[in-house]
């Protein structure tokens, strides 16, 4: 059986997809017969431009859903729209981040750092979106024998970046939420990884105020000498849902060019 031929016809879920890695990652599923269901935070004319391009490509069924992150009551309502239009869900993937105001208080120095602000909403587009949306897919999955939920995680919580704590400490946390996930959920069949990726040129790394710094370093680190780019991402969050990954559970699989250990 071809690979093409064993994920024909799948469904994956994926929030924030609009652009960056989540697009990137969504494009490689539809290249590969999968429907996608993904999420969009405000700009629904640019989303459905998405789905209607996904379904022009490659012949799959693309479809996009309005959702709020740090709502984490948006998640239950969100998947029963997803039934409506889908009849199967076998792969999830924890992508969408905040960054701008919403992290105010949570992005900066150590002593700047703010835990009733911007340090609660980064757990909860983190930690508790992965939770939400890992319960509620976890459950359709469970109808079909079985799935794989991937969550984007980043090599922040290994190294030090400048103004990075927020982020990089609930990384960690959702690392090891997914680790608790994977034993948990291997009953059902389902699988559970985390794809944890150096810097990656997107819009949320340009939001930091030391972007030029942060790219040169990533570049002077890089054992291959270039920044990440989205399809760097896309390719391991894809094989990890692959029949070729069937043993690989509770891992985080570190994608940075060789950044961690220069």
């Amino acid at each position: 059986m071809s690979e093409l031929s064993g994920m024909k016809g799948k469904t994956l879920v994926i929030t924030g997809a609009t652009k960056g890695i989540g697009k990137a990652v969504a494009e490689k599923f539809a290249q590969n017969g999968v429907n996608i269901a993904f999420t969009y935070n405000s700009n629904k004319e640019i989303a459905q431009e998405i789905a209607s391009d996904l379904e022009a490509k490659y012949g799959i069924k693309a479809k996009a859903y309005p959702l709020n992150i740090l709502e984490l009551d948006e998640f239950k309502p969100l998947f029963l729209a997803i039934d409506e239009d889908f009849d199967r869900i076998d792969f999830f993937v924890s992508n969408a981040m905040i960054y701008g105001r919403p992290v105010v208080g949570g992005y900066g120095k150590f002593m700047r750092l703010r835990p009733k602000k911007g340090l609660t909403n980064i757990y909860t587009a983190t930690v508790g979106a992965f939770v939400s949306g890992s319960q509620e897919a976890a459950k359709r999955m469970d109808k079909v024998g079985g799935g794989a939920i991937v969550t984007l995680s980043s090599t922040g919580n290994l190294i030090y970046i400048e103004n990075y704590a927020g982020h990089g400490t609930n990384k960690a946390a959702v690392e090891a939420m997914s680790r608790y996930a994977a034993v948990e959920l291997g009953e059902m069949g389902i699988r559970v990884n985390a794809v944890s990726g150096g810097p990656i040129d997107t819009d949320a790394l340009k939001a930091f105020t030391n972007y030029e710094e942060v790219k040169a370093e990533t570049i002077k680190r890089s054992a291959v000498n270039r920044m990440g780019k989205p399809d760097d991402l896309a390719g391991s969050v894809y094989f990890l849902c692959t029949e070729e990954a069937s043993w690989i559970t509770g891992q985080t699989l570190v994608v940075d060019g060789g950044t961690t250990f220069r």
